[in-house]
């Protein structure tokens, strides 16, 4: 049979195999190799530890989140907590006031019988001690023994007890018991006081009959004797308060059971009555979400005549108003739409009529005197403006009947844009400003409506020209990975915030005795945001009065698509001119 390995005890390997490392150099047959490079075990331990507590912090924040955002949207849950919040503080602090007085009224009638127990003891004790010889040692434990066991005898009212007898005479004690661990156990201070000749009472643990320490009442008094001068006789009873401290575990169960209940009651009469409340508020409230999203004909059900329902009772009337009021103004909006596409339908005709009038009036205007060829000029003039006028009517009006369609093919911008620049290159020089265009080397390809976006481009370009008051204009093009973005910028008069809020409304002028030198219909830029919108982008303004105003047009690459942001900022960094007419 082999011997098996002797094996160390500090690391649990073979004492052969630590020899044989301890050694090095040695070439001892099935010495173990190297062990594999890798992490020590204690790195991956910290590894998993690490990865541990990022995955508790997530937990505990998802977790942290989800508890904020159910205390900031449920009035019921606040109303809840804080009721159990504030039960639980009375209860617990009634119930400690409660629990004390209780427990000092317990220990109070205890520490009375016992008193009143030791003092009938000590008098018994004198009657048995009163002519003990003192210089037998023998006499003496035998009094003191039949002593002890005459007051442990006789009982009493306060209960279970034990008694410790000693005489004393100068240095010496001799002591008698009724249960011998209980002597050992005496509280020194008690002890000194009681030799000082007056009675003493102190809580302290006892070793009971199987050991364990017990809340004891010791109580203790000097025996009177006629003996000499110098010795003494003291008394000492023990009473266990294990009686007691069984009817306070029971108090201290029964109250807290109590007030739990006492709590879950309050909280859920709380809860009840919360929701009894909170219940008409949500139904108000989702009544009122209802009748934002257009359903007029909503309303909520009265029960009762008290502040629910009189709650109840306005909200209907709050709607049935709204639905009034909305309904007459879309019944107007429709007769305005109405009025405004069947004027445009039937002025074309009688305007082509006139329009071929005037051709024909201005193609032999040189067969004119002056003033006649003049007035042919103007005709035409005005004739086109109003064709222009009736065609931005019949487009409002598609946009009015939301019969209005996107044409979006796929195609680069930065041609588009200077195209649009080029054609309004006259219009500026007129006006003595010049056209500063900024695109891109790259391609921008975006999903458009060619024809949509250059006129918007028109529009904003044509309006910075007439409000630039000879400063040049910058047209800018920009692209990220979703959107695209084109700002026209003047540094002309500017707007002011109330100007920037109405700038997009029909017909709207800031000075309304300012006479248009453009030529527009007043509709432009109100189409120009139809058409915006219409691709799904934006269209906003930023101004500051006497620093001019630009106009960015933020459209996404791919039609149908959200936007997220803007390539370019809205408010342009500023700037310093350099060049430019007045």
């Amino acid at each position: 049979m082999s011997t098996p390995p002797v094996v160390s005890t500090a690391t649990g390997e073979p004492a052969a195999d630590q020899a044989r490392v301890a050694a090095p150099g040695s070439a001892a047959v099935g010495a173990p190799g190297p062990r594999p490079a890798g992490r020590p075990p204690s790195a991956r331990v910290r590894r998993r530890m690490r990865r541990a507590r990022r995955r508790a912090l997530v937990v505990g924040g998802r977790a942290l989140r989800r508890a904020v955002r159910a205390w900031r949207s449920s009035l019921q849950l606040r109303i809840g907590a804080i009721t159990m919040l504030v039960a639980s503080t009375v209860v617990v602090i009634v119930s400690l006031v409660l629990f004390s007085q209780i427990s000092d009224q317990l220990l109070r009638v205890k520490r009375d019988a016992a008193i009143d127990q030791v003092l009938n003891g000590v008098a018994y004790a004198q009657t048995e001690v009163s002519g003990i010889a003192t210089g037998d040692s023998a006499s003496v434990r035998s009094t003191l023994a039949r002593t002890v066991e005459g007051l442990t005898s006789r009982g009493g009212s306060a209960g279970d007890f034990e008694v410790v007898m000693v005489y004393g005479s100068g240095d010496q004690e001799r002591p008698a018991w009724s249960r011998l661990d209980i002597y050992p156990a005496l509280p020194a201070d008690l002890r000194a006081e009681v030799a000082d000749g007056s009675p003493a009472w102190r809580y302290a643990p006892v070793p009971g009959e199987q050991g364990e320490p017990v809340p004891t009442l010791v109580v203790g008094a000097p025996v009177p004797t006629d003996a000499r001068s110098g010795d003494r006789v003291e008394v000492y009873f023990a009473f266990p308060l294990d009686q007691e401290q069984e009817s306070l575990g029971l108090i201290r169960s029964t109250v807290v059971i109590s007030g739990t209940a006492l709590v879950l009651f309050v909280v859920g009469i709380g809860v009840l009555v919360t929701r009894l409340v909170v219940g008409p508020v949500r139904r108000a409230a989702g009544g009122a979400q209802r009748l934002a999203a257009g359903h007029l004909e909503e309303r909520l059900a009265v029960r009762g005549e008290d502040d629910l329902a009189r709650l109840a009772t306005s909200f209907n009337a709050m709607a049935e108003s709204l639905q009034k009021q909305i309904t007459q103004l879309e019944g107007l909006s429709q007769l305005q739409q109405r009025f405004t596409s069947d004027v445009s339908h039937e002025l074309r005709t009688p305007l082509t009529t006139v329009q071929m009038a005037a051709d024909v009036l201005h193609e032999a205007r040189g067969d004119f005197d002056p003033a006649v060829a003049r007035s042919a000029e103007l005709l035409r003039a005005e004739l086109d403006r109003f064709e222009g006028l009736l065609t931005d009517l019949l487009e409002i009006s598609r946009y009015d009947a939301g019969a209005a369609t996107l044409e979006a093919e796929a195609q680069d911008l930065g041609p588009l844009v200077e195209r649009v620049a080029a054609g309004m290159t006259v219009l500026a020089e007129r006006h003595g400003c010049t056209l500063q265009v900024e695109v891109p080397t790259s391609a921008v390809i975006a999903e458009v409506d060619g024809r949509r976006v250059e006129r918007v481009l028109r529009n904003l370009i044509g309006n910075a020209i007439e409000h630039g008051q000879g400063q040049p204009v910058e047209i800018t093009l920009a692209a990220n990975r979703s959107a695209t973005a084109i700002t026209v910028r003047d540094h002309g008069v500017g707007l002011d915030p109330v100007a920037a809020q109405h700038v997009f409304d029909r017909f709207w002028r800031a000075d309304p005795s300012r006479m248009r030198t453009v030529g527009g219909s007043g509709l432009g830029l109100s189409i120009s945001l139809e058409d915006a919108r219409l691709h799904g982008g934006w269209l906003q303004v930023w101004g500051q009065p006497g620093q001019g105003a630009q106009f960015r047009l933020t459209l996404p690459l791919t039609a149908g698509a959200d936007l997220a942001s803007s390539p370019l900022p809205l408010r342009p960094a500023p700037t310093r001119l350099v060049g430019g007419g007045s």
